[in-house]
């Protein structure tokens, strides 16, 4: 693992993705090494040999966040990284920056895979308005473990369920969602009693990891190779259509909160 301490003149910076207007990423790079991760193309922005999941760059930064300009915006941590990354423990770059945010009249959004988001918690009673989102596609620790180094499924849960206990408002990304393998259902069931709202996103296969997953298909689940290949190269969205239905139909009649973040133009559109 190689790990390099980088200044920096600003941690915060603004966003175009939906439902934000700042994103903070304390660090470079993600040492839970996802197998799908989309993140991968910040590697062009690094002088590393070693392959995405096995560098960090831990951040620092003299300059106090502008909190001035944050007044009533929309805050995101962790979108090219987890701010939890288990280097955390020792580095601290993100409860330091939450220091700083703790009276900030602003939505904070922090989206991880790691339970050390707990450590935490002191901040977040504090805060006038943040949100846990843990990312879970799955309750099959095995598939889990092939994915990501994260932390287990089950003290995903168990953080979830802490940090409800303690008043913060939570949610589950389940996402990217494996096309007959997430076992959504089954997470918002064991989740729904303390998880305050469900975001689904659809598995998007790109270069230069869709070789790799079309492999471990082909070893683990062959028998979908077929349906991977009618949805990630013949381009056909029907799949992603129907299920959209199915998600809605199910949470409607549950009455669990949900937001489909399924990024096809298609249902973008709708």
């Amino acid at each position: 693992m190689k790990i390099r301490e980088i200044n920096t003149s600003n941690l915060i910076v603004k966003t175009r993705i939906p439902d934000g207007d700042y994103v903070i990423n304390p660090y470079i790079g993600c040492t839970n090494s996802c197998k799908y991760c989309y993140a991968i193309f910040m590697k062009r922005f690094c002088n590393v040999k070693e392959k995405w999941g096995d560098f960090l760059y831990v951040k620092k930064c003299q300059k106090p966040i502008d909190i001035a300009k944050l007044y009533n915006r929309t805050i995101n941590f962790g979108t090219v990284t987890d701010a939890y990354v288990w280097q955390e423990k020792k580095y601290q770059v993100t409860r330091n920056i939450l220091k700083q945010l703790v009276n900030v009249q602003c939505e904070i959004i922090i989206l991880t895979k790691n339970d050390l988001v707990l450590r935490d918690i002191d901040l977040f009673k504090q805060m006038h308005n943040v949100q846990i989102a843990f990312s879970i596609n799955t309750t099959n620790e095995t598939f889990k473990n092939d994915m990501d180094r994260a932390s287990p499924i089950k003290d995903r849960f168990v953080a979830l369920k802490k940090l409800h206990e303690n008043g913060i408002k939570t949610a589950i990304f389940i996402s990217p969602l494996f096309p007959e393998i997430s076992d959504w259902k089954n997470i918002i069931d064991q989740a729904r009693s303390y998880v305050d709202e469900f975001w689904f996103e659809d598995l998007n296969l790109r270069q230069p990891f869709k070789g790799n997953i079309f492999r471990y298909l082909r070893a683990k689940f062959p028998s979908l190779i077929p349906l991977y290949t009618q949805i990630y190269n013949k381009h056909d969205i029907i799949y992603w259509k129907e299920l959209a239905k199915t998600i809605e139909h199910y949470c409607q009649s549950n009455k669990i909160k949900f937001i489909n973040y399924f990024h096809h133009a298609q249902l973008r559109k709708k």
